[in-house]
């Protein structure tokens, strides 16, 4: 390692010292102001007292991880800057979801599979709790993906012993906290990521060798011309068109049905919090979204030969590390590894509580509570959801892929039964049942039979076919003398 390389792992190490500082103290207040250390639901859900500023803290940087920031800055090669879209509909979702994220909280309920279950019956709980758990397993190997990439760029150390390392890490940092670590060490990433990567970006397009954002622009155009045609590091629209649609769609469609987002939601003190949260959430990622992009621009743009090496998975790190002072590239590296990190830790604690409440406790301890058993089968959970995302990490796929995939097979399905569980007095359980299965299947089929085409996500055709089969199979059980679902009760504010 060089000197640039032996500070920024310096900081990072003190950087992930401070984080686990910093949730272990939060959890051990939490614990003792609520004098329930045994609390599954102070362990999973913070004990619901989120305000909005911490809430939407939280939002982000569930959202806010390794596809988000290595993901985007890889595939600027691909899609140039519209590559950033990927973040920027993620604000358009959450701006978009605030209208509904009072009722997760007002709903009693603490997982999506609970609130499907209410109004649809046990076989859509125990089939939305399945795909959504999986889902997540997917989901915290993207996190392990973009925080070994990291560690690769800068320790040279071998991309699979770091994935190693990273999942060890992640897992006892989430074991022995719980999500009230999560979200105090939250508003420390937070800020390193949208500000400290803010002022690296500027720090990094002063340096000479790039000469401002004029000469970063001049050289994306000269090495996009002298692609043949291959390259447009500039363009915002290269992504094209039904992809920016399908992003939008596929966050206003993930967001009510992911339980990183929905465990969120619901561990706010009230609605109103619930609704503001998701607003600040929205307006951070969508102005943060060009930042990550413009950083993956620098290494394709400004680091000689690079581009012709094709995708990188390692362009944010080279780029900071090679344009930025050593102490700044240890601060932005750190605070992505935290954020990655966080991220991975929000999915095994969705996991673990998805699994807690869905199928523990009503099928395997038959509806009979007990704190102790809980948390510790929530540990279970949590190391195997780790282990899981270590051999998708292994298995190298591209980070943004992966959590598409996630996305599309969690919430093509669940989607339109819960609008329609929300808002649709006569639909039926039956129609419900049928929907979510018909939508994850075609999910599925579009991903792994189809490859994905026009480049649209595949929770469209998905949902799509979902609405179609639950309007129509509604109408077929009403006309045969069929009842409406028994619709889900809110609490007052």
């Amino acid at each position: 390692m060089n000197s640039t390389q032996k500070t920024a792992l310096i900081i990072i190490i003190l950087y992930m010292v401070a984080t686990v500082a910093i949730g272990l103290i939060a959890s051990h207040l939490k614990k003792k102001k609520s004098q329930s250390a045994s609390s599954n639901e102070d362990f999973l859900m913070a004990g619901k007292s989120l305000g909005p500023v911490v809430l939407a803290a939280t939002l982000f940087a569930a959202n806010t991880g390794g596809a988000s920031t290595t993901g985007v800055a890889t595939n600027v090669y691909s899609f140039g800057l519209s590559a950033s879209w990927y973040v920027i509909a993620s604000g358009i979702g959450f701006i978009l979801v605030s209208f509904v994220a009072p009722f997760f909280r007002r709903s009693a309920s603490n997982t999506v599979p609970e609130i499907i279950g209410k109004r649809y019956g046990k076989p859509s709980h125990i089939f939305t709790a399945i795909t959504s758990i999986l889902a997540l397993f997917m989901a915290t190997g993207a996190q392990i993906i973009a925080t070994a990439s990291i560690i690769n760029a800068v320790t040279s150390l071998d991309f699979k012993v770091a994935a190693i390392i990273t999942t060890i890490v992640v897992i006892l940092y989430t074991m022995i906290g719980g999500f009230a670590s999560v979200t105090a060490a939250n508003m420390m990433h937070v800020l390193f990521i949208t500000v400290g990567m803010t002022v690296a970006l500027f720090i990094m397009v002063s340096n000479n060798a790039i000469g401002g954002f004029s000469g970063l622009f001049e050289k994306a155009n000269a090495v996009s011309s002298s692609s043949g045609g291959q390259l447009d590091l500039l363009s915002m629209t290269k992504v094209g068109f039904p992809t920016i649609l399908g992003y939008i769609a596929m966050y206003c469609m993930t967001f009510p049905t992911g339980q990183e987002i929905v465990q969120t939601y619901s561990s706010a003190k009230d609605g109103k919090s619930a609704k503001l949260g998701s607003i600040l959430a929205g307006v951070i990622s969508a102005a943060y979204a060009i930042v990550p992009a413009t950083i993956g621009l620098i290494a394709y743009a400004c680091i000689d030969g690079y581009a012709d090496g094709g995708v990188s998975s390692s362009a944010l790190a080279d780029a900071t590390l090679t344009f930025a002072p050593a102490i700044v590239s240890g601060l932005v590296l750190s605070s992505i590894v935290a954020a990655t990190i966080s991220s991975a830790s929000g999915n095994m604690i969705g996991t673990a509580t998805m699994f807690s409440n869905d199928i523990y406790v009503p099928y395997i301890n038959k509806g009979v509570r007990d704190d102790k058993k809980e948390v510790v089968a929530s540990r279970v959970v949590m190391t195997t959801a780790g282990l899981f995302g270590l051999a998708v990490a292994l298995s190298e796929s591209n980070i943004i892929s992966v959590m598409m995939s996630a996305f599309a097979l969690r919430s093509a399905g669940p989607f339109a039964a819960f609008v329609c569980g929300l808002f649709w007095k006569d639909v039926t359980q039956r129609a419900g049942f049928i929907a979510i299965v018909a939508g994850t299947i075609v999910a599925a089929a579009w991903i792994f039979a189809l490859n994905s085409p026009f480049g649209l996500s595949a929770i469209v055709p998905g949902a799509v076919i979902a609405f179609i089969v639950i309007f129509i199979v509604t109408k077929i059980d009403l006309s045969s003398g069929g009842t409406p679902a028994p619709m889900i009760e809110f609490d007052e504010e």
